[in-house]
């Protein structure tokens, strides 16, 4: 089963149909990025991650969303712009995609489904959506943008991590150096 994560069909920014079998033995981090969202300062993390661990064999993998109050409205090449104007962003992106509701990607559903509780989360982002009211309808789902995924080499999700998390975070970096090291 840790290999079907390989085989799930995707699309680049760019619009090339493929799939993530390119990455496999590599240690990917999942995330749903958005462009209009507070946390969007967090592409500036996820870029040094990529660039300070992509020579051992890590990969950032962006994968723009616009399921949480519209802040991900644009076209590939317009979020392929904002990322590389604002944030010199190298790592890959893929086209827009759902995740979560009925129209949630292929991706998404088995990451949710085969790792459906968050290993790092205090709670508190949860909370100050909650007071906005946006709720989850089901534990497993994405709580907002910026929620990342660490896939070991294995194919195997190894931790999922709230939105609140950044890149610079001790818990996120000592995950992915644990996996690296595998």
């Amino acid at each position: 089963m840790a290999n079907e994560i390989y085989e799930i069909p995707v699309k680049t920014i760019d619009g090339t149909e493929t799939t993530l079998s390119e990455y496999k033995n590599k240690v990917l981090l999942v995330v749903n990025v958005a462009s209009k969202c507070g946390l969007t300062p967090q592409y500036a993390g996820l870029q040094k991650l990529y660039s300070d661990y992509q020579a051992k064999g890590f990969e950032v993998l962006g994968f723009p969303a616009n399921n949480f109050m519209g802040q991900e409205p644009g076209t590939e090449t317009e979020i392929k712009e904002f990322c590389s104007s604002n944030f010199d962003v190298k790592f890959p992106l893929f086209a827009k995609v759902s995740v979560k509701g009925d129209d949630r990607h292929q991706l998404y559903h088995y990451l949710t489904e085969t790792k459906p509780e968050t290993d790092v989360n205090d709670g508190v982002m949860e909370e100050k959506l909650k007071g906005y009211g946006s709720m989850r309808s089901e534990s497993s789902e994405v709580l907002w943008n910026f929620e990342k995924f660490l896939i070991g080499k294995n194919g195997e999700v190894a931790a999922r991590f709230a939105p609140d998390v950044t890149a610079e975070d001790t818990r996120l970096i000592s995950k992915l150096e644990e996996e690296l090291n595998r």
